[in-house]
């Protein structure tokens, strides 16, 4: 992949749906650019436009104004390029777990045996391989997210986009997720935005970190963290635990004094 690959370039975006008084501002006139192979955070209160702003990338939400481009092609609509990971997993109930990933890649039209063996070594990669024969059904909500990663990594996207996708998830679950999503993104290095309500899970994750304000929401604050991983807040208090209490009086302002 080279090295130009999954550059976004969101420029002066505004999004505006219609209301029942007239338009309403979904998002006012934003710029976020995303570097190739990055893992940047999206935070933001409830209704500020978070995953209006993703649905955006991903081509679903036309844009009132501004400008998006992917690898400086614009982007019009959905792409093969660009995968998205919802919090509800949205796997066919029919499929198999394997069934799922070969459906994603039907459409690189591969050999069946290259399509199969391919579609395991996902499954292998985030430790499912042995559930491969499983419906959805029978599969926990974790091991159901973890079919959606292996879904969307196996057919190469350049750019995965994931809306509070381990938010449905116990606190435990939740942690070995990070670490899994942690070890296939360092692998394939496709560029995320990571759309979170969970402060600690974007500084946990993220290599940047960007604040949305209330609606209509904009980018407000912008944090790099050039830290190693695997990390904890208990490890790198020093650095995390300012930035933190920042990002929640950002989100909260009117608790900021309490």
């Amino acid at each position: 992949m080279a090295m130009s690959s999954g550059h976004v370039r969101v420029d002066h975006l505004s999004i505006t749906f219609a209301g029942k008084q007239g338009p309403v501002t979904a998002l006012a006139p934003t710029t976020l650019h995303l570097a190739p192979g990055s893992f940047t955070a999206l935070i933001g209160p409830s209704g500020c436009g978070k995953s209006t702003l993703m649905n955006a990338i991903a081509g679903f939400v036309q844009p009132a104004g501004g400008a998006m481009t992917l690898d400086n092609t614009e982007i019009t609509g959905p792409s093969p390029d660009v995968g998205v990971i919802f919090q509800q997993y949205a796997l066919f109930p029919w499929f198999t777990a394997l069934g799922n990933v070969k459906f994603a890649l039907k459409r690189l039209g591969l050999p069946r045996a290259e399509l199969h063996d391919r579609a395991m070594a996902a499954l292998e990669e985030v430790n499912l391989a042995q559930h491969a024969a499983k419906f959805p059904g029978q599969l926990s909500g974790g091991m159901k997210q973890r079919v959606a990663i292996a879904r969307t990594f196996a057919a190469g996207p350049k750019v995965l986009l994931m809306d509070e996708p381990f938010a449905a998830l116990d606190a435990q679950t939740r942690i070995v997720m990070h670490h899994l999503l942690t070890d296939i993104w360092q692998k394939h290095r496709a560029t995320v935005l990571f759309v979170t309500h969970d402060v600690d899970e974007a500084l946990l994750l993220a290599d940047r970190v960007c604040v949305m304000s209330q609606a209509p929401g904009r980018i407000i604050r912008d944090y790099a963290l050039d830290l190693p991983r695997p990390r904890s807040l208990r490890a790198q208090a020093d650095v995390l635990l300012p930035i933190r209490d920042e990002i929640i009086t950002l989100l909260h302002p009117t608790h900021a004094d309490a």
